[in-house]
């Protein structure tokens, strides 16, 4: 997933579907703005985007607005938007403001946004105007638009550019709450729909073009299903870090029909997306009864994407399925045991991965195929634990598992003597289980320690791993 922003004339970076504007104007009721700033921000993946704009009014107050922009490619277009009636002709696209968001006053602005396809390239545009004026973050002599008389430019300096977007690492799309416009999702009825299944709900069955739900900052106590029937759906948290948006529940394997049953969320539809946000399962591990696996995210779908993510649980939280392919980048994972487990295809890249319990245990329990060369790639990532030399790198839910940590940091909680052990009648010395180039305390060398030779290591890179049969390449 790439991530662009740019500022000043027209700044752009990604987020899956959204965008935020800063002051427009409407035929009929607009007046011309004396000056104005755009920041437009994108979050690409092969095929489509999701595009937020912010555009800060630096003139007079405006009641009613119209931003207009031109595409650099003429295979980019506008699918689906949101907060602002969008239309395209050839590469020339205009927004114009809806009801709520009709006036701008000075210094403030307005979000929107909207999802997008591209074949050629998704570069931004270069220039933005608002109600005519073309916006380069300072005041300007207003140009003649429909106003009958334009006010003066304002005596206060303004700001001379807006603010960026957020920079900080290692989220690849953060998006900021936007100060305006109307989110898909809010549990206090400010959105379209007060849960996050309703949105999902709401997509057309079979749709075949990206659609974005973005989710305000809250706590969403619910299951949330994406059917296989419903590809292409973005999850998208509208706060400044993915614990504004928390998606929670209590369910566990005993009480809900086995382990695959637990799950908080379960992700089915292929191309599914989840962005800034929390998938967390706050069921309590006690040790005192049985069937206590309680999964956050069950994983069945092919091609998804997970960036700037936490997954939250104890046993058993991070499930990937046989039939998924999975890419996990700058994203947390916690948990007791076995808490990144499946037949699936993950690559998890430059994430954070937390052995919660004092005792420790196995992180993974791969259940790869053998007729499947790729399982678990745990790459420049860093894991951690409560205590030391007490945590396992993994352990083979299946004879054939494969598990490869690859150039991570490994810290103290490693059990450096034995990292990887047997499970169910099967021995770890069988499964494909290996290392290569990592670093820390955790990663001594020893007979119960596979590595990676470089030659082998040349044919397990993330895009070997994602690759399948089509050739998918999240990574760009």
């Amino acid at each position: 997933m790439k991530s662009r922003t740019t500022t000043g004339t027209g700044m752009i970076s990604a987020l899956a579907g959204v965008v935020a504007l800063t002051g427009l104007a409407t035929a009929g009721t607009a007046q011309a703005a004396t000056g104005c700033a755009v920041t437009y921000t994108t979050n690409d993946w092969p095929g489509g985007f999701t595009a937020a704009v912010t555009i800060q009014n630096l003139g007079n107050a405006i009641n009613g607005w119209t931003l207009g922009f031109t595409f650099p490619d003429s295979s980019q277009k506008v699918d689906t938007g949101w907060s602002a009636t969008f239309s395209q002709s050839g590469q020339n696209v205009t927004a114009t403001n809806v009801d709520y968001n009709a006036a701008i006053a000075t210094g403030t602005s307005v979000s929107i946004g909207f999802n997008g396809t591209w074949s050629g390239s998704n570069s931004q545009p270069a220039a933005f105007t608002l109600n005519g004026v073309t916006c380069t973050g300072t005041t300007t002599n207003p140009s003649p638009t429909p106003s009958p008389t334009p006010s003066p430019s304002p005596t206060r300096s303004p700001s001379p550019s807006p603010s960026p977007s957020p920079t900080r690492s290692p989220s690849p799309s953060p998006s900021p709450s936007p100060t305006s416009g109307k989110p898909t999702v809010a549990a206090d009825g400010t959105g379209t729909y007060r849960t996050v299944q309703a949105a999902i709900d709401a997509v057309a069955s079979g749709n075949s073009s990206r659609k974005v739900i973005t989710i305000k900052p809250g706590t969403y106590r619910e299951i949330v299903t994406i059917p296989a029937n419903k590809p292409y759906i973005t999850l998208q948290g509208l706060g400044s870090s993915p614990g504004d948006v928390v998606i929670v529940n209590s369910h566990y394997a005993g009480g809900n029909g086995g382990t695959f049953n637990s799950a908080t969320a379960f992700v089915s539809g292929h191309d599914s997306a989840l962005t800034n946000l929390t998938i967390s399962n706050d069921y309590v591990e006690d040790g005192t009864t049985v069937n206590q696996q309680a999964v956050a995210l069950n994983l069945n779908a092919d091609r998804a994407v997970l960036s700037n993510v936490r997954l939250l649980g104890d046993q058993d939280t991070f499930l990937i399925n046989d039939s998924a392919r999975t890419y996990v980048k700058s994203s947390y994972i916690e948990g007791t045991v076995d808490f990144i487990f499946g037949g699936g295809t993950a690559v998890l890249n430059d994430c954070d991965i937390y052995e919660k319990r004092s005792s420790g245990a196995p992180i993974t329990a791969a259940r790869t195929d053998a007729a499947k060369t790729y399982g678990f790639l745990v790459y420049r990532s860093r894991i951690t634990g409560a205590t030391g030399n007490t945590t396992q790198l993994g352990r083979p839910w299946g004879p054939s598992a494969q598990v490869l940590y690859r150039e991570s940091s490994l810290s103290s909680t490693i059990k450096t003597s034995q990292p990887w052990t047997d499970m169910s009648g099967n021995s770890w010395k069988n499964a494909r289980f290996f290392e290569y180039k990592n670093t820390g305390a955790g990663a001594t060398v020893n007979s119960n320690r596979p590595q990676m030779s470089d030659s082998q290591a040349a044919t397990y890179t993330p895009q070997k791993y994602l690759a399948g049969s089509d050739g998918w390449n999240p990574i760009g």
